[in-house]
C-alpha cells in the first residue's frame, strides 16, 4: 500500500522534471561545465534535481534523498537508512549535449538495500516507465498504459543487443562467442537501453565504463519486474549504498532469465 501511494506523485515528480528538460533543451538556454570526474553537467540537470527534490521533500519529509547532483554523505551517516529515495535527475547528459534526445528522468526507491519503486521518464517521446515491487512494470504514453515483460529469445534468433550511440562496440563484441548472431540496436541513455530490453525490444544490453548505483536504481526494479535481471560482469548482484562510493561495477540487462548467459557473454 506505501508503494502504490507513492507511485503516482512521483511519476508527477519525473514528468514535471522532464518537460523542464525539454524545455531547456529546445531552447538552448543553459550551460554545460564539466565534473571532478570529467562528466558533464549542465544547468538543466540542476533544474530538473530541484524539481525533484522539491516534489520528495514535501511528498516524504523522513525519507533520506540521493541525488547524483547533490554531495553524497559518508556511508556512515546513511549505511543503517531502512529506505531512501536514489535519484538521476538526467540520466544521459551526454546525449542532451549531442541533441539525441535520448536522455531520461530516473526516481527509484530504495528499501533494505534493494529497489522497490522506480519510474524513468523519456521527455522526447513523453514515455513513462514504471514498476513497484510485486506488480509489475508498465509503459505509460498518455492515457494508455500496457504490463511490459523481456523478449522471450528463441535460438537461431540473433541475439538484440543494446548499445551505446556514443561507445566503440568492439569491447562488447569481445565479450560474444564466436558464431553468435548478433542485431546491435543504437540509443541513449543507460536507463532507456535498459528499459528497450525490459519491454522486450532488445534481448541484452552490457554496460562498460563508468556508471553510478543512481543510473541503475529505478531500472533495476523496471526490469525485474518484466521478467529481466541486471547483474554485474561476473554474474553477480549489484548492491546498494554500501560502500562509501557509488559507482557501479561493469553490469549486464539480461532479458529472458532462462538463456544460459554465462554462455552468451563471456565476462573477461
Amino acid at each position: 500500500m506505501f508503494l502504490s501511494s507513492l507511485l503516482e506523485p512521483i511519476k508527477t515528480a519525473a514528468k514535471q522534471a522532464g518537460d523542464r528538460l525539454w524545455q531547456l533543451y529546445q531552447s538552448g538556454d543553459y550551460q554545460q561545465a564539466t565534473k571532478d570526474d570529467q562528466s558533464p553537467v549542465t544547468t538543466a540537470d540542476l533544474a530538473a534535481n530541484d524539481i525533484i527534490m522539491q516534489h520528495l521533500q514535501a511528498l516524504t519529509p523522513d525519507i533520506p534523498i540521493i541525488s547524483e547532483e547533490v554531495q553524497l554523505l559518508p556511508l556512515a551517516k546513511r549505511q543503517h537508512w531502512p529506505r531512501y529515495w536514489l535519484i538521476d535527475p538526467m540520466d544521459g547528459t551526454q546525449e542532451f549535449v549531442a541533441r539525441s534526445g535520448d536522455f531520461a528522468v530516473s526516481i527509484a526507491l530504495v528499501e533494505h538495500g534493494w529497489p522497490a519503486l522506480g519510474v524513468i521518464y523519456w521527455p522526447k517521446e513523453q514515455v513513462l516507465y514504471y514498476a513497484t515491487r510485486g506488480h509489475g512494470a508498465f509503459k505509460q504514453k498518455g492515457s494508455k498504459i500496457r504490463r511490459i515483460q523481456v523478449h522471450q529469445h528463441q535460438q537461431p534468433e540473433p541475439l538484440r543487443v543494446a548499445v551505446s550511440r556514443r561507445q566503440a562496440r568492439e569491447p562488447i563484441e569481445q565479450l560474444l562467442p564466436d558464431g553468435q548472431q548478433v542485431e546491435y540496436i543504437p540509443l541513449g541513455s543507460c536507463s532507456l537501453k535498459s528499459c528497450l530490453v525490459a519491454e522486450g525490444g532488445a534481448d541484452c544490453y552490457v554496460r562498460l565504463g563508468p556508471t553510478g548505483e543512481w543510473d541503475t536504481g529505478a531500472v533495476h526494479i523496471i526490469v525485474e519486474e518484466a521478467g529481466g535481471k541486471i547483474l554485474d560482469s561476473s554474474f553477480a548482484p549489484l548492491s546498494y549504498n554500501q560502500r562509501e562510493s557509488l559507482a557501479n561495477p561493469n553490469f549486464v540487462v539480461m532479458g529472458q532469465a532462462a538463456l544460459p548467459w554465462p554462455e552468451l557473454i563471456q565476462p573477461q
